[in-house]
């Protein structure tokens, strides 16, 4: 559920005609095939994520970038951009896909790709791939977007979580900032300092709906060695010790420390504002946070670190990329994969022009999980553009890199995450809302909608 990005990614059955694929009210011309062979028009497709307004360079970059890709493409119109922030919010997505109001291009997260694929809401891009340049040079986060041999979609970021935290507010609290929570008992103990600062001051932050909640308590349950579902995906698998633990901690932060506050942070941008605000202390995170801090919330980049997450025993990684309406034709297709390339796949142009990210004030050089494999032409373009263009300090993410070294990657739990991640959301705020709650039931109840989720799936 990222942002964008490595981050936090950080993560996104019917029917798709292709008007409303592309939008009832852009002016498309369906792809006609005339359109891209030299007929009076140019193949039509609409694409979605654009950066939010309130992100004022990244936008301006984007729309600089739609301006010279179809200059550089005339037989190819982008005649709808739509923009989002997040790119993948439940509220949104779902009613959109539902009625058929998807772009050509869309984002998806990647607890979405597997139910896309396997619903038929995805075309099928496989004859198309070997047109774009870098795709023999991707990693195995392709294979997400794989299935019987046939492929679906492109991978365009991901994201491993970790604790990010305010320096400034540790040095207030007299916690040494060089020095940050390596345990939860360490996190309980700073917590309980920062919100002793005063009105205002929040220990930690977490979410507790709109399905983030569920992402977080995943990303914890897999930091203390458990899961979600069983590896077969058939059935539930967090109401265990681990699952308790991760409550548990959380139960007694909020009643017992008084560390949490009393607000519910139910969505990404709530609990982003508030660590943007100054006076919180800690939240899980990915590195790409500190980016959307600054850029979408306004927050003092300087002030923020990442280390890694306490304890973890497996990092959660997730990710996003794009995918093509099933109901484009295939000139859409070729004309959206371009699309695709050109803003994100391709070094030198689009989100890897480090140049020019560096020269509008945008940052450039925090780890990323790379979507090449180091030892092809691209990766090594790219991770030398981001050496030759780095304007952040790489102090502020060490903590992450070297303390995530090592700890075995955990993807989402399967293509029904996001459903899975609405349930989990009322445990997550049960216990930040009740001093009463029952930890053991919540799980219980938890773990009875979950399995029933799975066995009608089956």
């Amino acid at each position: 559920m990222k942002s964008h990005k490595l981050s936090l990614l950080l993560v996104t059955g019917l029917t798709l005609t292709a008007a409303a694929a592309c939008g009832s009210d852009d002016g498309d011309d369906g792809g006609r095939p005339g359109a891209a062979s030299g007929g009076t028009a140019p193949v039509s497709i609409s694409v979605n994520c654009e950066p939010p307004k309130t992100n004022k360079a990244q936008r301006a970059t984007f729309e600089e970038d739609l301006a010279a890709f179809q200059k550089e493409n005339p037989d190819i119109k982008i005649s709808k951009v739509t923009d989002a922030f997040p790119c993948y919010d439940p509220r949104t997505f779902e009613p959109k896909l539902a009625s058929g109001d998807l772009e050509t291009v869309f984002f998806v997260n990647f607890p979405n790709v597997g139910r896309l694929i396997e619903s038929g809401q995805a075309a099928d891009i496989t004859p198309y791939v070997d047109e774009i340049k870098t795709f023999p040079d991707y990693n195995s986060s392709i294979d997400l977007f794989k299935k019987d041999g046939k492929i679906y979609g492109l991978p365009t970021d991901g994201y491993g979580m970790g604790l990010v935290y305010n320096k400034e507010v540790f040095t207030k609290a007299g916690l040494d900032p060089n020095t940050p929570p390596k345990t939860w008992a360490e996190v309980r103990a700073a917590a309980k300092k920062i919100a002793e600062l005063g009105p205002g001051y929040v220990g930690y932050g977490e979410y507790s709906g709109n399905n983030v909640g569920g992402w977080h308590f995943t990303a914890s349950i897999y930091g203390r060695g458990g899961s979600v579902i069983t590896p077969d995906g058939k059935k539930a698998a967090f109401n265990t010790p681990e699952g308790k633990a991760v409550l548990e901690n959380l139960h007694q932060m909020r009643w017992v420390d008084n560390s949490m506050g009393s607000q519910l942070y139910i969505d990404w941008p709530a609990l982003m504002k508030a660590m943007a605000g100054g006076k919180m202390g800690m939240m899980l995170g990915a590195p790409d946070v500190l980016i959307a801090l600054r850029n979408d919330f306004g927050g003092k980049f300087e002030n923020y670190a990442i280390t890694a997450q306490p304890e973890a025993k497996a990092l959660f990684n997730g990710g996003a990329g794009y995918m093509i309406n099933p109901k484009a034709t295939p000139e859409q297709i070729k004309a959206g994969l371009k699309w695709i390339e050109y803003e994100f796949l391709t070094p030198g142009k689009g989100q890897l022009d480090y140049v020019r990210a560096k020269g509008a004030n945008l940052t450039v050089g925090q780890p990323y999980p790379d979507l090449y494999r180091p030892d092809t032409p691209s990766g090594q373009a790219v991770d030398e553009l981001r050496k030759a263009n780095a304007n952040i300090d790489a102090a502020q993410f060490a903590g992450w890199v070297e303390g995530s070294r090592g700890i075995p990657p955990k993807a989402e739990p399967g293509p029904y995450a996001q459903e899975i991640y609405k349930v989990l959301d009322t445990p997550m705020s049960a216990v930040l809302t009740r001093k009463d709650a029952d930890i053991d039931q919540l799980l219980s109840d938890a773990e009875a909608k979950v399995n029933s989720l799975l066995a009608s799936k089956s």
